[in-house]
């Protein structure tokens, strides 16, 4: 079952996965931070949220950066863990940053849990 990047059924699932998944804990870097994403699609804005590692459906009143990119990009970077596609959208002016720029420093550095790369593999199953 394929179903397309930051439709609601997607999100649903995302969130039946990570339910199902119980209790995953974030790395020291990860476990804190909390970065709102603004994704532009041909349908509008996606507003999501990068917790603790983890894909949130919303924005997070508590995140102190905001990363605004395109919906193919967001799905390269957040879904396919394609790190080189986030230096190269940010150099290339696709990816638009207000806020705390260190916070992203923090995400480029961190390295999840093996609980979270499983995860990640599952969400990356179910999406088209």
């Amino acid at each position: 079952m394929s179903l397309e990047f930051l439709s609601e059924e997607w999100f649903a699932k995302v969130k039946e996965l990570r339910d199902a998944a119980g209790e995953i804990a974030a790395p020291g870097a990860l476990a804190e931070l909390v970065i709102n994403i603004t994704v532009s699609h041909d349908q509008g804005e996606k507003l999501l949220a990068l917790v603790a590692g983890m894909i949130e459906e919303g924005h997070h009143d508590a995140a102190e950066t905001t990363m605004i990119l395109p919906s193919d990009l967001a799905k390269r970077i957040f879904i396919e863990g394609d790190q080189s596609a986030g230096m190269q959208g940010f150099m290339s002016g696709q990816i638009r940053i207000e806020g705390d720029m260190s916070k992203l420093m923090l995400l480029q550095t961190a390295q999840p849990s093996a609980d979270q790369v499983a995860l990640m593999k599952q969400i990356q199953e179910v999406t088209a």
